[in-house]
């Protein structure tokens, strides 16, 4: 099965903890794709239309999206890849491990929490994995 790992790529940490998000996939044996590891940064490659581009061929058949919901505000990047996976029938795992999601509802909205399965940690993120596999 593959999956699109989904978050913020600007921030170094942010995307070392996409990588450890990655290693719990890679657990299950899972394919992943992982935009700065599959695509590059923009900063490196400087054309836009062509990170856009790979970024989209990452959705090709894909099972799975699961996006880091962390920081204080969701990047447009993050919100726009959830909402095409919804549209294209892809359940989304979101893992928010620095606030409490209650706490987060005004930054996130109401309808990406009530849309998504949250989790609060790689361990509850490795059980939810588990059970989609296991359907």
């Amino acid at each position: 099965m593959k999956v699109y790992i989904a978050g913020n790529l600007s921030i170094k940490r942010d995307r070392e903890f996409l990588e450890e998000i990655d290693k719990v996939c890679k657990k299950f044996k899972l394919d992943t794709f992982l935009p700065h590891r599959d695509v590059g940064l923009l900063e490196d490659i400087g054309d836009v239309k062509e990170v856009a581009k790979k970024d989209l061929e990452g959705f090709k058949d894909c099972k799975l999206l699961i996006a880091s919901l962390n920081g204080f505000n969701l990047g447009a990047g993050t919100a726009w890849e959830m909402g095409y996976a919804y549209a294209e029938r892809i359940p989304v795992i979101g893992i928010k491990t620095d606030r409490k999601i209650k706490d987060s509802v005004e930054e996130l909205s109401a309808i990406l929490v009530g849309t998504t399965k949250i989790v609060t940690s790689l361990k509850d993120l490795e059980k939810e994995i588990d059970k989609k596999l296991k359907r």
